[in-house]
Protein backbone atom coordinates (compact mmCIF):
# COMPACT_ATOMS: atom_id res chain seq x y z
CA UNK A 1 0.00 0.00 0.00
CA UNK A 2 1.42 3.33 -1.06
CA UNK A 3 1.07 6.64 0.75
CA UNK A 4 0.14 8.14 -2.62
CA UNK A 5 -2.82 5.82 -3.23
CA UNK A 6 -6.54 6.33 -2.81
CA UNK A 7 -6.96 3.24 -0.64
CA UNK A 8 -4.37 4.52 1.82
CA UNK A 9 -5.61 8.11 1.97
CA UNK A 10 -9.35 7.42 2.06
CA UNK A 11 -9.56 3.99 3.72
CA UNK A 12 -6.53 2.74 5.64
CA UNK A 13 -5.32 5.98 7.26
CA UNK A 14 -8.66 7.37 8.48
CA UNK A 15 -9.94 3.99 9.72
CA UNK A 16 -6.68 3.30 11.58
CA UNK A 17 -6.68 6.78 13.08
CA UNK A 18 -10.26 6.73 14.35
CA UNK A 19 -10.21 3.16 15.68
CA UNK A 20 -6.88 3.72 17.46
CA UNK A 21 -8.08 6.84 19.29
CA UNK A 22 -11.51 5.34 19.96
CA UNK A 23 -9.86 2.41 21.76
CA UNK A 24 -7.68 4.82 23.72
CA UNK A 25 -10.72 6.90 24.67
CA UNK A 26 -12.17 3.74 26.23
CA UNK A 27 -8.89 3.29 28.11
CA UNK A 28 -8.12 0.11 26.19
CA UNK A 29 -4.47 1.12 25.91
CA UNK A 30 -2.95 -2.29 25.29
CA UNK A 31 -5.65 -3.19 22.78
CA UNK A 32 -5.12 0.11 20.93
CA UNK A 33 -1.40 -0.57 20.83
CA UNK A 34 -2.03 -4.09 19.55
CA UNK A 35 -4.39 -2.69 16.93
CA UNK A 36 -1.71 -0.27 15.71
CA UNK A 37 0.78 -3.14 15.41
CA UNK A 38 -1.80 -5.23 13.56
CA UNK A 39 -2.58 -2.31 11.23
CA UNK A 40 1.13 -1.78 10.55
CA UNK A 41 1.62 -5.46 9.72
CA UNK A 42 -1.44 -5.34 7.47
CA UNK A 43 0.08 -2.29 5.76
CA UNK A 44 3.34 -4.22 5.31
CA UNK A 45 1.58 -7.36 4.05
CA UNK A 46 -0.39 -5.45 1.44
CA UNK A 47 2.47 -5.88 -1.05
CA UNK A 48 3.24 -9.53 -0.39
CA UNK A 49 2.04 -11.50 2.62
CA UNK A 50 4.73 -14.14 1.95
CA UNK A 51 7.33 -11.90 3.62
CA UNK A 52 5.31 -11.27 6.77
CA UNK A 53 6.95 -14.21 8.62
CA UNK A 54 10.39 -12.70 7.94
CA UNK A 55 9.72 -9.47 9.80
CA UNK A 56 7.89 -11.33 12.59
CA UNK A 57 10.77 -13.76 13.15
CA UNK A 58 13.27 -10.89 12.91
CA UNK A 59 11.38 -8.92 15.56
CA UNK A 60 11.11 -11.85 17.96
CA UNK A 61 14.78 -12.75 17.54
CA UNK A 62 16.03 -9.20 18.11
CA UNK A 63 13.69 -8.64 21.04
CA UNK A 64 15.10 -11.70 22.81
CA UNK A 65 18.71 -10.76 22.02
CA UNK A 66 18.16 -7.15 23.04
CA UNK A 67 16.55 -8.09 26.35
CA UNK A 68 19.41 -10.48 27.03
CA UNK A 69 21.97 -7.76 26.35
CA UNK A 70 20.23 -5.23 28.59
CA UNK A 71 19.73 -7.74 31.39
CA UNK A 72 21.64 -6.81 34.53
CA UNK A 73 22.11 -10.45 35.43
CA UNK A 74 24.46 -10.82 32.45
CA UNK A 75 27.59 -9.31 33.96
CA UNK A 76 30.46 -10.72 31.97
CA UNK A 77 31.37 -8.35 29.15
CA UNK A 78 32.76 -11.26 27.13
CA UNK A 79 29.36 -12.94 27.09
CA UNK A 80 27.72 -9.70 26.00
CA UNK A 81 30.15 -9.25 23.14
CA UNK A 82 29.51 -12.80 21.94
CA UNK A 83 25.74 -12.30 22.09
CA UNK A 84 25.95 -8.91 20.36
CA UNK A 85 28.16 -10.34 17.63
CA UNK A 86 25.78 -13.24 17.15
CA UNK A 87 22.83 -10.85 16.91
CA UNK A 88 24.49 -8.53 14.39
CA UNK A 89 25.80 -11.39 12.25
CA UNK A 90 22.37 -13.03 12.21
CA UNK A 91 20.72 -9.80 11.07
CA UNK A 92 23.33 -9.23 8.39
CA UNK A 93 23.06 -12.84 7.24
CA UNK A 94 19.33 -12.38 6.63
CA UNK A 95 19.98 -9.16 4.71
CA UNK A 96 22.84 -10.67 2.69
CA UNK A 97 20.80 -13.74 1.74
CA UNK A 98 17.88 -11.82 0.31
CA UNK A 99 19.61 -8.73 -1.01
CA UNK A 100 23.15 -9.75 -1.99
CA UNK A 101 23.15 -13.50 -2.67
CA UNK A 102 22.78 -13.15 -6.44
CA UNK A 103 25.36 -10.35 -6.51
CA UNK A 104 27.99 -12.57 -4.85
CA UNK A 105 27.06 -15.60 -6.98
CA UNK A 106 27.22 -13.58 -10.19
CA UNK A 107 30.65 -12.16 -9.32
CA UNK A 108 31.91 -15.57 -8.20
CA UNK A 109 30.85 -17.06 -11.52
CA UNK A 110 32.56 -14.22 -13.36
CA UNK A 111 35.88 -14.48 -11.47
CA UNK A 112 36.20 -18.21 -10.93
CA UNK A 113 34.41 -19.34 -14.06
CA UNK A 114 31.80 -21.43 -12.25
CA UNK A 115 28.18 -21.74 -13.28
CA UNK A 116 26.32 -21.53 -9.98
CA UNK A 117 22.65 -20.74 -10.72
CA UNK A 118 21.27 -17.47 -9.39
CA UNK A 119 18.59 -17.63 -6.69
CA UNK A 120 16.45 -14.81 -8.15
CA UNK A 121 15.04 -13.93 -4.74
CA UNK A 122 12.54 -11.10 -4.51
CA UNK A 123 13.76 -8.45 -2.08
CA UNK A 124 11.46 -8.31 0.97
CA UNK A 125 10.10 -4.82 1.36
CA UNK A 126 11.89 -2.62 3.92
CA UNK A 127 14.40 -5.31 4.92
CA UNK A 128 17.32 -2.86 4.72
CA UNK A 129 15.56 -0.37 6.98
CA UNK A 130 14.22 -2.68 9.68
CA UNK A 131 17.53 -4.58 9.74
CA UNK A 132 19.56 -1.41 10.38
CA UNK A 133 17.02 -0.20 12.91
CA UNK A 134 17.23 -3.43 14.88
CA UNK A 135 21.02 -3.61 14.70
CA UNK A 136 21.07 -0.13 16.25
CA UNK A 137 18.72 -1.42 18.96
CA UNK A 138 21.07 -4.33 19.75
CA UNK A 139 24.10 -2.05 19.98
CA UNK A 140 22.19 0.39 22.19
CA UNK A 141 21.11 -2.53 24.40
CA UNK A 142 24.73 -3.64 24.67
CA UNK A 143 25.65 -0.10 25.73
CA UNK A 144 22.80 -0.19 28.29
CA UNK A 145 21.08 2.73 26.59
CA UNK A 146 17.69 1.01 26.29
CA UNK A 147 14.99 0.24 28.80
CA UNK A 148 13.14 -3.04 28.93
CA UNK A 149 9.70 -2.99 27.33
CA UNK A 150 7.34 -5.84 26.53
CA UNK A 151 7.22 -7.42 23.10
CA UNK A 152 4.14 -5.45 22.05
CA UNK A 153 5.98 -2.18 22.62
CA UNK A 154 8.99 -3.46 20.75
CA UNK A 155 6.82 -4.65 17.85
CA UNK A 156 5.30 -1.19 17.62
CA UNK A 157 8.78 0.37 17.58
CA UNK A 158 9.78 -1.79 14.59
CA UNK A 159 6.53 -1.89 12.61
CA UNK A 160 5.03 1.60 13.13
CA UNK A 161 3.74 1.98 9.59
CA UNK A 162 4.69 5.62 8.79
CA UNK A 163 8.42 4.83 9.03
CA UNK A 164 8.40 1.06 8.39
CA UNK A 165 9.01 0.95 4.65
CA UNK A 166 11.65 3.64 4.00
CA UNK A 167 12.50 5.25 7.31
CA UNK A 168 13.53 7.53 8.85
CA UNK A 169 15.78 5.05 10.68
CA UNK A 170 14.79 5.65 14.29
CA UNK A 171 16.37 4.86 17.66
CA UNK A 172 14.65 2.83 20.33
CA UNK A 173 15.28 5.55 22.93
CA UNK A 174 13.68 8.31 20.85
CA UNK A 175 10.53 6.34 20.01
CA UNK A 176 9.59 4.19 23.02
CA UNK A 177 9.05 7.07 25.49
CA UNK A 178 6.65 8.62 22.97
CA UNK A 179 4.64 5.42 22.65
CA UNK A 180 4.54 5.10 26.44
CA UNK A 181 3.48 8.72 27.06
CA UNK A 182 -0.14 8.76 28.27
CA UNK A 183 -0.71 12.27 26.85
CA UNK A 184 -0.10 10.89 23.35
CA UNK A 185 -3.12 8.61 23.66
CA UNK A 186 -5.62 11.42 23.06
CA UNK A 187 -6.27 13.40 19.90
CA UNK A 188 -4.27 16.64 19.81
CA UNK A 189 -5.85 18.85 17.17
CA UNK A 190 -2.77 20.99 16.66
CA UNK A 191 -0.79 17.86 15.77
CA UNK A 192 -3.59 16.71 13.47
CA UNK A 193 -3.57 20.04 11.61
CA UNK A 194 0.23 20.08 11.31
CA UNK A 195 0.33 16.41 10.35
CA UNK A 196 -2.18 16.86 7.54
CA UNK A 197 -0.34 20.00 6.38
CA UNK A 198 3.05 18.23 6.23
CA UNK A 199 1.54 15.11 4.64
CA UNK A 200 -0.22 17.15 1.94
CA UNK A 201 2.93 19.03 0.94
CA UNK A 202 4.92 15.80 0.92
CA UNK A 203 2.28 14.18 -1.28
CA UNK A 204 2.49 17.14 -3.67
CA UNK A 205 6.27 16.84 -3.83
CA UNK A 206 5.99 13.17 -4.76
CA UNK A 207 3.04 13.12 -7.15
CA UNK A 208 3.39 16.44 -8.95
CA UNK A 209 7.12 17.21 -8.85
CA UNK A 210 9.04 13.93 -8.45
CA UNK A 211 6.85 11.91 -10.81
CA UNK A 212 7.18 14.61 -13.48
CA UNK A 213 10.97 14.43 -13.30
CA UNK A 214 10.74 10.62 -13.35
CA UNK A 215 9.48 10.69 -16.95
CA UNK A 216 12.56 12.51 -18.24
CA UNK A 217 15.02 10.61 -16.05
CA UNK A 218 13.63 7.27 -17.23
CA UNK A 219 13.64 8.40 -20.84
CA UNK A 220 17.29 9.39 -20.65
CA UNK A 221 18.64 6.50 -18.58
CA UNK A 222 16.53 3.60 -19.81
CA UNK A 223 15.07 4.41 -23.22
CA UNK A 224 17.64 6.46 -25.10
CA UNK A 225 20.63 4.82 -26.76
CA UNK A 226 22.59 8.06 -27.04
CA UNK A 227 22.34 11.48 -25.42
CA UNK A 228 23.67 14.81 -26.62
CA UNK A 229 24.98 17.47 -24.24
CA UNK A 230 21.67 19.06 -23.23
CA UNK A 231 19.76 15.79 -23.17
CA UNK A 232 22.35 14.26 -20.85
CA UNK A 233 22.26 17.20 -18.45
CA UNK A 234 18.47 17.19 -18.45
CA UNK A 235 18.59 13.45 -17.70
CA UNK A 236 21.01 13.74 -14.79
CA UNK A 237 19.36 16.82 -13.28
CA UNK A 238 15.93 15.27 -13.66
CA UNK A 239 17.03 12.29 -11.59
CA UNK A 240 18.78 14.55 -9.06
CA UNK A 241 15.53 16.39 -8.43
CA UNK A 242 13.34 13.31 -8.77
CA UNK A 243 15.28 11.52 -6.04
CA UNK A 244 15.17 14.52 -3.72
CA UNK A 245 11.47 15.29 -4.11
CA UNK A 246 10.57 11.60 -4.09
CA UNK A 247 12.44 10.59 -0.93
CA UNK A 248 11.99 13.85 0.96
CA UNK A 249 8.32 13.75 -0.04
CA UNK A 250 8.03 10.27 1.45
CA UNK A 251 9.76 11.42 4.64
CA UNK A 252 7.46 14.44 4.90
CA UNK A 253 4.45 12.17 4.53
CA UNK A 254 5.85 9.79 7.16
CA UNK A 255 6.45 12.67 9.58
CA UNK A 256 2.97 14.04 8.92
CA UNK A 257 1.23 10.68 9.41
CA UNK A 258 3.16 9.96 12.61
CA UNK A 259 2.19 13.38 13.94
CA UNK A 260 -1.49 12.42 13.56
CA UNK A 261 -0.74 9.78 16.21
CA UNK A 262 1.22 12.32 18.31
CA UNK A 263 4.55 10.70 17.43
CA UNK A 264 7.42 12.91 16.28
CA UNK A 265 9.78 11.24 13.84
CA UNK A 266 13.28 12.70 13.39
CA UNK A 267 13.90 15.11 10.53
CA UNK A 268 15.55 13.28 7.64
CA UNK A 269 16.19 16.14 5.21
CA UNK A 270 17.34 19.68 5.82
CA UNK A 271 17.59 21.31 2.37
CA UNK A 272 20.62 19.22 1.28
CA UNK A 273 21.00 20.91 -2.10
CA UNK A 274 21.88 24.14 -0.28
CA UNK A 275 25.07 22.50 1.00
CA UNK A 276 28.34 24.31 0.35
CA UNK A 277 30.56 21.24 0.84
CA UNK A 278 30.15 17.49 0.83
CA UNK A 279 30.29 17.16 4.61
CA UNK A 280 27.49 19.70 4.90
CA UNK A 281 25.54 17.72 2.30
CA UNK A 282 25.68 14.57 4.41
CA UNK A 283 24.57 16.50 7.47
CA UNK A 284 21.45 17.44 5.51
CA UNK A 285 20.73 14.41 3.28
CA UNK A 286 19.09 11.25 4.71
CA UNK A 287 20.13 12.45 8.17
CA UNK A 288 19.11 9.28 10.02
CA UNK A 289 21.19 7.08 7.70
CA UNK A 290 24.17 9.44 8.10
CA UNK A 291 23.70 9.18 11.86
CA UNK A 292 23.64 5.38 11.68
CA UNK A 293 26.77 5.22 9.51
CA UNK A 294 28.59 7.57 11.88
CA UNK A 295 27.53 5.96 15.17
CA UNK A 296 27.60 2.28 14.22
CA UNK A 297 30.29 2.03 11.53
CA UNK A 298 32.59 5.08 11.39
CA UNK A 299 33.10 5.56 15.16
CA UNK A 300 33.48 1.81 15.95
CA UNK A 301 36.14 1.65 13.21
CA UNK A 302 38.07 4.31 15.11
CA UNK A 303 36.58 7.51 13.71
CA UNK A 304 39.14 10.30 13.65
CA UNK A 305 40.93 9.23 16.85
CA UNK A 306 43.77 7.23 15.30
CA UNK A 307 45.54 9.56 12.94
CA UNK A 308 44.78 11.07 9.55
CA UNK A 309 45.52 7.99 7.45
CA UNK A 310 43.27 5.81 9.57
CA UNK A 311 40.58 8.51 9.51
CA UNK A 312 40.61 8.58 5.71
CA UNK A 313 40.39 4.79 5.54
CA UNK A 314 37.48 4.82 7.98
CA UNK A 315 35.64 7.42 5.94
CA UNK A 316 36.16 5.49 2.73
CA UNK A 317 35.10 2.17 4.27
CA UNK A 318 32.01 3.74 5.84
CA UNK A 319 30.76 5.23 2.59
CA UNK A 320 31.56 2.18 0.50
CA UNK A 321 29.46 0.15 2.95
CA UNK A 322 26.81 2.87 2.80
CA UNK A 323 26.75 2.60 -0.98
CA UNK A 324 26.54 -1.19 -0.81
CA UNK A 325 23.63 -0.91 1.65
CA UNK A 326 21.66 0.94 -1.01
CA UNK A 327 21.92 -1.82 -3.57
CA UNK A 328 23.67 -4.98 -4.68
CA UNK A 329 25.67 -3.57 -7.56
CA UNK A 330 29.09 -2.15 -8.39
CA UNK A 331 27.52 1.16 -9.40
CA UNK A 332 26.26 1.62 -5.81
CA UNK A 333 29.65 0.68 -4.41
CA UNK A 334 31.34 3.16 -6.76
CA UNK A 335 28.86 5.85 -5.74
CA UNK A 336 29.81 5.25 -2.10
CA UNK A 337 33.50 5.30 -3.05
CA UNK A 338 33.06 8.67 -4.79
CA UNK A 339 31.45 10.21 -1.71
CA UNK A 340 34.09 8.72 0.57
CA UNK A 341 36.86 10.19 -1.59
CA UNK A 342 35.04 13.55 -1.71
CA UNK A 343 34.98 13.67 2.09
CA UNK A 344 38.70 12.88 2.19
CA UNK A 345 39.42 15.67 -0.31
CA UNK A 346 37.22 17.99 1.76
CA UNK A 347 39.25 17.26 4.91
CA UNK A 348 42.52 17.79 3.05
CA UNK A 349 41.20 21.06 1.62
CA UNK A 350 40.15 22.27 5.08
CA UNK A 351 43.62 21.53 6.40
CA UNK A 352 44.96 24.14 3.95
CA UNK A 353 42.67 26.73 5.50
CA UNK A 354 41.54 28.29 2.22
CA UNK A 355 37.84 28.95 1.69
CA UNK A 356 36.10 29.23 -1.67
CA UNK A 357 33.48 31.89 -2.36
CA UNK A 358 30.02 30.61 -1.45
CA UNK A 359 28.73 30.53 -5.03
CA UNK A 360 31.71 28.55 -6.31
CA UNK A 361 31.56 26.20 -3.31
CA UNK A 362 27.88 25.53 -4.03
CA UNK A 363 28.46 24.96 -7.76
CA UNK A 364 31.22 22.43 -7.06
CA UNK A 365 29.24 20.61 -4.37
CA UNK A 366 25.97 20.45 -6.30
CA UNK A 367 27.61 19.31 -9.52
CA UNK A 368 29.59 16.62 -7.73
CA UNK A 369 26.40 15.31 -6.11
CA UNK A 370 24.59 15.45 -9.45
CA UNK A 371 27.34 13.56 -11.28
CA UNK A 372 27.60 10.94 -8.51
CA UNK A 373 23.84 10.34 -8.71
CA UNK A 374 24.38 9.14 -12.28
CA UNK A 375 26.09 6.01 -10.93
CA UNK A 376 23.44 5.68 -8.24
CA UNK A 377 20.66 5.65 -10.87
CA UNK A 378 22.34 3.68 -13.65
CA UNK A 379 21.26 0.05 -13.88
CA UNK A 380 24.51 -0.87 -15.63
CA UNK A 381 27.90 0.76 -16.15
CA UNK A 382 26.98 1.41 -19.80
CA UNK A 383 24.03 3.54 -18.73
CA UNK A 384 26.28 5.70 -16.55
CA UNK A 385 28.87 6.06 -19.32
CA UNK A 386 26.12 6.99 -21.80
CA UNK A 387 24.90 9.85 -19.61
CA UNK A 388 28.35 11.08 -18.59
CA UNK A 389 29.59 10.98 -22.20
CA UNK A 390 26.71 13.19 -23.20
CA UNK A 391 27.30 15.55 -20.27
CA UNK A 392 30.85 16.31 -21.47
CA UNK A 393 29.69 16.77 -25.07
CA UNK A 394 31.09 13.63 -26.70
CA UNK A 395 27.82 13.08 -28.57
CA UNK A 396 27.36 16.64 -29.79
CA UNK A 397 25.79 19.80 -28.45
CA UNK A 398 22.33 19.92 -29.97
CA UNK A 399 19.96 22.75 -29.19
CA UNK A 400 16.24 22.89 -29.70
CA UNK A 401 15.56 24.56 -33.06
CA UNK A 402 12.24 25.79 -31.70
CA UNK A 403 14.03 27.56 -28.88
CA UNK A 404 16.75 29.06 -31.05
CA UNK A 405 14.36 30.30 -33.72
CA UNK A 406 12.86 32.57 -31.09
CA UNK A 407 16.15 34.44 -31.14
CA UNK A 408 16.05 35.91 -34.65
CA UNK A 409 19.73 36.70 -34.76
CA UNK A 410 20.56 33.01 -34.48
CA UNK A 411 18.11 31.74 -37.09
CA UNK A 412 20.51 31.94 -40.03
CA UNK A 413 23.25 30.31 -38.00
CA UNK A 414 20.96 27.41 -37.16
CA UNK A 415 19.88 27.01 -40.80
CA UNK A 416 23.50 26.99 -41.93
CA UNK A 417 24.32 24.20 -39.48
CA UNK A 418 21.22 22.05 -39.82
CA UNK A 419 23.10 18.79 -39.29
CA UNK A 420 24.57 20.01 -36.01
CA UNK A 421 21.41 21.45 -34.50
CA UNK A 422 18.25 19.43 -34.06
CA UNK A 423 15.18 19.31 -31.97
CA UNK A 424 15.85 18.44 -28.35
CA UNK A 425 14.00 15.18 -27.80
CA UNK A 426 12.81 16.28 -24.34
CA UNK A 427 11.36 19.61 -25.47
CA UNK A 428 11.58 22.73 -23.32
CA UNK A 429 9.30 21.62 -20.44
CA UNK A 430 11.98 19.84 -18.38
CA UNK A 431 14.21 22.91 -18.61
CA UNK A 432 11.43 24.95 -17.03
CA UNK A 433 10.89 22.31 -14.33
CA UNK A 434 14.62 22.14 -13.55
CA UNK A 435 14.82 25.93 -13.28
CA UNK A 436 11.81 26.07 -10.94
CA UNK A 437 13.07 23.13 -8.85
CA UNK A 438 16.48 24.76 -8.46
CA UNK A 439 14.82 27.95 -7.27
CA UNK A 440 12.64 26.02 -4.79
CA UNK A 441 15.46 24.02 -3.19
CA UNK A 442 17.75 27.05 -2.91
CA UNK A 443 15.46 29.87 -1.86
CA UNK A 444 12.60 28.24 0.05
CA UNK A 445 12.46 26.58 3.45
CA UNK A 446 11.82 22.85 3.55
CA UNK A 447 8.42 21.48 4.55
CA UNK A 448 9.29 20.91 8.22
CA UNK A 449 10.64 24.48 8.55
CA UNK A 450 7.52 25.84 6.90
CA UNK A 451 5.31 23.83 9.27
CA UNK A 452 7.09 25.36 12.26
CA UNK A 453 6.17 28.87 11.10
CA UNK A 454 2.73 28.34 9.56
CA UNK A 455 -0.27 29.99 11.14
CA UNK A 456 -3.46 28.43 9.94
CA UNK A 457 -6.04 30.81 8.49
CA UNK A 458 -8.57 30.71 5.67
CA UNK A 459 -5.98 31.65 3.04
CA UNK A 460 -3.64 28.83 4.09
CA UNK A 461 -6.48 26.33 4.25
CA UNK A 462 -7.75 27.37 0.81
CA UNK A 463 -4.25 27.08 -0.68
CA UNK A 464 -3.81 23.69 0.95
CA UNK A 465 -7.18 22.54 -0.39
CA UNK A 466 -6.18 23.56 -3.93
CA UNK A 467 -2.87 21.68 -3.59
CA UNK A 468 -4.56 18.54 -2.26
CA UNK A 469 -7.27 18.50 -4.93
CA UNK A 470 -4.71 19.11 -7.68
CA UNK A 471 -2.52 16.33 -6.30
CA UNK A 472 -5.37 13.84 -5.99
CA UNK A 473 -6.31 14.38 -9.63
CA UNK A 474 -2.70 13.56 -10.60
CA UNK A 475 -2.72 10.23 -8.75
CA UNK A 476 -3.92 8.35 -11.82
CA UNK A 477 -1.03 5.88 -12.02
CA UNK A 478 0.75 3.69 -9.48
CA UNK A 479 4.13 5.20 -8.65
CA UNK A 480 6.31 3.58 -6.01
CA UNK A 481 8.88 5.51 -4.04
CA UNK A 482 12.48 5.14 -5.18
CA UNK A 483 13.79 4.06 -1.78
CA UNK A 484 11.43 1.07 -1.75
CA UNK A 485 14.06 -0.54 -3.99
CA UNK A 486 16.80 -0.16 -1.40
Amino acid sequence: MLFNSYEFIFLFLPSTFFIYFYLNSKRLTEISKGFLVFSSLFFYSWWNIVYLPIILVSMLFNYVIGNTLSSRSLKKSFNKKVILTFGIVSNLALLVYFKYADFFIENLNSVVGTDVPLLHLALPLAISFFTFQQIAYLVDSYREETKEYDFLNYALFVTFFPQLIAGPIVHHKEMMPQFANVRNKIKIYKNIALGLFIFSLGLFKKVVIADSFAVWATKGFDSSTSLNFFEAWITSLSYTFQLYFDFSGYTDMAIGIALLFNIKLPINFNSPYKALDIQDFWRRWHITLSRFLRDYIYIPLGGNKKGKFRTYNNLLATFILGGFWHGAGWTFIFWGFLHGMALIVHRLWNSIGFQLPRVIAWIITFNFVNIAWVFFRAKEWDDAIKVLSGMIGLNGIIFSDRLLYKVQSLQSFVEANATFFGKLMFGSTPISFITIATFIVLYYDNVVQISQKVKFNYKILFLLLVIVIGTLFNMSKVSEFLYFNF
